[in-house]
Parts: structure tokens; sequence; C-alpha cells
């Protein structure tokens, strides 16, 4: 047998284990094995025996109720020994080396054996294809070259479960590296949408800011005037807002600009849009929305904003609107929303105009 301290009987069993076959389930391939080795050289029992440190542990079995032996009874441990042959053993009670041996004088009262080596690429015998009689014997020369040729296809059998098992291992790790890289994707896409989100909102009241102003505008002219749908203006602007930022200084001004944003965005419809223009100035952009029912939004954006509770003093706002009709750019649209609003500041604040422009 081979000693366990050799360099060469470590390496065995590092390979042998890399197969994870040991105390496997029982596999058709395997038993198939057994089977035909049975048949073919017509002996009771048949083995795929596979050598381990202290014991030989039988993947497959014809005729032997055994799950294993120890390895100091195991025929097939001396067989291991010369990797290239077929070993023979005619008359086990003959035979010094197993003779005693508990397997030759008690059950399965062996007399007869022969094993090919189960010899792996790295040239390590991992265990061997056996055939065993309670009668003497020897094999014919046919049966034992077709022994070896069934220890080959138990070795490919093995590779093929030690390559599916690799592959396995690599389409798991290739899954969850496809995953991270999913996460990684869809974390760099929560990012830019932040980004965006940051690139296009007011930092103060958390409204659309200008950029997004414009851009929203652009957009829903255009579709207006291919939709021949009416789309209105509304320019906020807070009355006196920078004595009340001079009289209780810029925490509270900022507090009154985030009050006077949820006060217009309060009376805003679900499709409408509110943005910070600039400083105390807010637009709302009202698509689909004749002029009679825009001044209904603004007047009721006029009253939020009067009703303000928790600032300083009262708060008030001129609005103007400015309505599509005959206007030839969104910019357009813009002037004379403003323009609205000055009319508003002008006739005493707090109230709603509108500029139409002469025909």
């Amino acid at each position: 047998m081979l000693d366990l301290q050799k360099p060469e009987e470590n390496a065995r069993l590092q390979d042998l284990r890399s197969f994870n076959i040991l105390d496997t389930p029982a596999e058709e391939a395997y038993d198939d094995v057994v089977r035909l080795a049975s048949f073919i050289c017509d002996t009771p029992i048949a083995l795929i025996s596979l050598v381990d440190e202290d014991r030989q542990w039988f993947k497959a079995r014809v005729g032997l109720g055994a799950m294993e032996t120890p390895r100091g009874q195991a025929f097939c441990a001396h067989a291991i020994t010369h990797p290239d042959v077929v070993m023979q053993v005619p008359d086990a009670q003959k035979d010094p080396r197993f003779a005693t041996n508990p397997l030759v004088t008690g059950d399965p009262n062996i007399r007869f054996y022969a094993g090919a080596p189960l010899v792996t690429a790295s040239g390590a015998a991992l265990g061997t294809v056996c055939v065993i009689d309670s009668v003497p014997r020897e094999l014919t020369e046919r049966q034992s070259e077709a022994l070896k040729a069934l220890s080959r296809q138990v070795v490919q059998l093995l590779a093929l479960r030690r390559a599916n098992a690799e592959l396995e291992l690599l389409t798991r790790a290739n899954s969850a590296r496809q995953q991270q890289m999913e996460n990684h994707q869809r974390r760099i896409e929560e990012l830019n949408q932040e980004l965006q989100e940051q690139t296009l909102t007011d930092a103060l009241t958390a409204l659309k800011n200008r950029r997004a102003f414009d851009a929203l505008l652009t957009t829903e002219y255009a579709r207006s005037q291919r939709s021949k749908s009416p789309l209105c203006l509304l320019m906020v602007d807070a009355d006196q807002f920078k004595p009340y930022n001079d009289a209780f200084g810029h925490v509270a001004g900022d507090q009154a600009l985030m009050l006077i944003a949820l006060a217009i965005k309060s009376q805003a419809r679900a499709y409408d849009h509110v943005a910070r223009y600039g400083g105390e100035e807010f637009c709302v952009i009202l698509p689909d929305t004749r002029l009679q029912d825009s001044l209904i939004v603004a007047e009721r954006i006029r009253e939020a904003i009067k009703g303000i509770v928790g600032l300083r003093r009262a708060m008030t706002a001129s609005i103007g609107v400015a309505y599509s009709e005959g206007v030839t750019t969104a910019k357009r649209l813009v002037e004379l929303a403003d323009r609205a609003m000055y009319l508003a500041k002008q006739g005493g604040r707090d109230r709603v105009e509108v500029f139409q422009p002469p025909p």
C-alpha cells in the first residue's frame, strides 16, 4: 500500500477530493458501469472503489451491501500502487497479502479479485473498477481490456463531474458579477437622476428652477402650437419682499419664500408646472388652460399667499397672466406675463392682471 506520509499520497488524496465525489448519492451512470463490469467479467460482485485516507468507499456496487470498508482491508489499496495494470488475485487464500484478510476469511468470502485503477490525467490513481468472485479464477485478456476501458469511462465521468461543478461555480460567479454590475448601473442611474434633479430643482423651495422652467415652457409651448391647445403662464411676485428681508433677516426671508412656494404649489393642479423664476418671483405654467380658467387659478394663489400663517407679517403677491393665443414664441409669453405682473404692482399690488398687447 501507499505510505500515507509520502508526498505522492498527499497529492493523490488532494486530487481525489477535488472531484467532490466521496459520500455522494448513487448515480445511474456509475451504476451502469458496475453492471457492465459484472456482466462482462461474469462475477457476482463489481465495484467502483475510491481509496480515501483511511477507507475505501464505493461510488457504485453490485452484489455487495457495504458502502465502505477499512483501507487496511482493501484489495484496491494494493491495486492503485500499480496504476498501469489490472491487478488480479486468482486465489486470495493462496496470496500471503490477503490470506488472513477478514474479507477473505469472512463475508463476502473473496477468492478472486481483479481491479483496473482509475487513473486521472495527472497520473493519480483514485481507486478502481473491480470485480470479485467467491471462487478462484482469472480474467481473459478481453475481459481485462474491457475492465480497463470501463475504468477509463469512470475517469471521464469524474472529469465531467468536476468540469460541470467548475462551470456551475463560474456561472454563479458570473451571475453574481452581473448582478453586481446591474446594481452599480442602477446606482449610477439613481445618482444621475439625483444629480439631474439637483440641477433642475431650486435648493431652497424644492420647486423647479429657472433652467427647468425654460425647458418646460419650451416643451409646453411647442405642444400647444402643435395641438392648437390653450396655454397660460402666471408670473407671481411677492410684494414688498425686500423690506421684509431687510427687516427680519435672510433666514426669515428664506422661510417666507418656502411658505410662498408651498402656497403656490397647493393651488396648482397635478399637471401644472410651478417654478422659482428668480429671487422672489415664481412662475406657473398652465397647460390646456384658457384665459378665464387661468384667472381663477391665479386668484386662488393670491388668496393662498395672503393667508399664509407663520410669517413675521402678512405677505401679498402681484400676479401677471399671459395667454398663448397670438403669441409667436415662448419667450414672448414670458415677456407678456412679466408686463402683466408689473401692471399688478402699479395697480396697487395684491392683485391679478392680464397684459394683452394691442393688435
